[in-house]
This record gives C-alpha cells, sequence and structure tokens, in this order.
C-alpha cells in the first residue's frame, strides 16, 4: 500500500509495518484481531522506541495503530508523540464500513477496484489469492468492538478527504473523546488517493511531528 511513500520526511524515517498473511510474510497465519496484532508489535518495538515516534494509518489500518499505542500506555512502555488517523471512525463509533457488509462476491469485486486503484492489473489468480486476506481483515475490522472512547495519551491528528465516500469527514468526529489535544484537517482526494503520498499530506504529517518534537524538547528543558 505504501510502496510510492518516500523513506524520509526530512529527518523523520518512515518504517513501514508487514503484519503477517501477506506478502513476504504469506505463509503466517492472519493475526485475527487488532488486540493479538498489537500485543506482537509491542513485544518487538521496544528495542525501536528510543526516539521520537508516532503512528500513521489509513482506513482500518488505523486501528491497530489505537490499540498498539493503548498496549504501550498499559505496559508503561514509551508512547507516540502522536497518532494520525485517516479515513476512520473513532473506534466506539465502529465498526464501520460499507465492505463490512459485503458478502465474498462483493468483496471479491472490491479487490479488484482495490488493485486497480494501486496500479495494478487484477488476474483471476490475483483474486483468488487476496480474496481470503481481504475477508480476515473485514473479520477483524467487524471484532474490534470499543464501547467507550479510548483514551489515547498523546496527540491525535484526524485526517479527512474531501471526496471520501466510504468515511465521510463528518463521521469522525468521534475523536475529540479520545485526546484532548485533537487536531482535523480536510485533504483534497478520494479515499484512496493517500497511496500516491499525496505533499498536502505529507506537508500535515510533518507539521505535527515538527511541532510534537519542539514542544518535547522544550518541556525537556
Amino acid at each position: 500500500m505504501y510502496d510510492r511513500w518516500p523513506r524520509y520526511l526530512g529527518d523523520v524515517e518512515i518504517c513501514l509495518v508487514q503484519p503477517p498473511g501477506r506478502q513476504r510474510r504469506i505463509r503466517e497465519p492472519h493475526y485475527g484481531t487488532y488486540q493479538r496484532l498489537a500485543a506482537e508489535l509491542v513485544e518487538v518495538l521496544p528495542p525501536l522506541l528510543d526516539r521520537p515516534f508516532a503512528f500513521f494509518g489509513h482506513c482500518s489500518g488505523a486501528l491497530p495503530g489505537v490499540e498498539v499505542t493503548r498496549q504501550l500506555a498499559a505496559a508503561g512502555l514509551p508512547l507516540p508523540r502522536r497518532v494520525f488517523v485517516s479515513a476512520q471512525v473513532a473506534p466506539h463509533d465502529g465498526p464501520y464500513g460499507r465492505l463490512l457488509e459485503l458478502d465474498r462476491a462483493g468483496l471479491r469485486d472490491e479487490l479488484g477496484n482495490i488493485i486497480a486503484n494501486m496500479g495494478g492489473q487484477p488476474s483471476e489468480a490475483m483474486l483468488d489469492l487476496g480474496l481470503d486476506l481481504l475477508a480476515k481483515d473485514v473479520e477483524a475490522n467487524k471484532r474490534y468492538v470499543v464501547p467507550e472512547p479510548v483514551d489515547l495519551p498523546c496527540g491525535v491528528t484526524v485526517i479527512g478527504w474531501s471526496d471520501d465516500r466510504e468515511i465521510p469527514v463528518e463521521l469522525m468526529g468521534g475523536w475529540r473523546a479520545s485526546s484532548a489535544d485533537c487536531r482535523y484537517v480536510v485533504i483534497d482526494g478520494g479515499h484512496f488517493d493517500f497511496l500516491g503520498a499525496p505533499p498536502a499530506l505529507l506537508a500535515e504529517l510533518a507539521r505535527d511531528l515538527t511541532v510534537d518534537v519542539e514542544v518535547g524538547q522544550a518541556a525537556g528543558g
């Protein structure tokens, strides 16, 4: 999903997370729930958390970042300076999304659209390979039921997209209940435009990362 993203944003390194069950990890079993995926990440992340960091996720990919943050806090481990959530409702307002209502035939059609949006040419073999994975991803989203607002101990930047028909920005207001430091921004584009790492998106990430680092340095004397 992030092949077209830069590997650095100024001095900030962009580190991609590849969950089990896909690409080079395709033979590994699917994580099943965001809680389990987060627990596995919390086991391996601590050696990398010796410097300021943040999480970014788009659509359902934003929710594991939220859950990792919750588990880091519970374990007393370093916390992200910020969580960037793009095109996703607050956990207590979900699960939400058109894909959650589709049957396997509908998911297969949607997978073809996703592949095409990423610049690929969907083949029957590719669709057969990806359908089970997409179905399991959707099931993990359905199982992430959070009755009350999540209390995130860090800032949150909520990114909406002006032409997003999947997750309209008007549905994302619930994030205000998750952090005292919650900033909203709307970027021109549709649901899949994040794939191309548009300059407006990168500028918003750089803005908040720079501000948070400067604030942290000032607080540290």
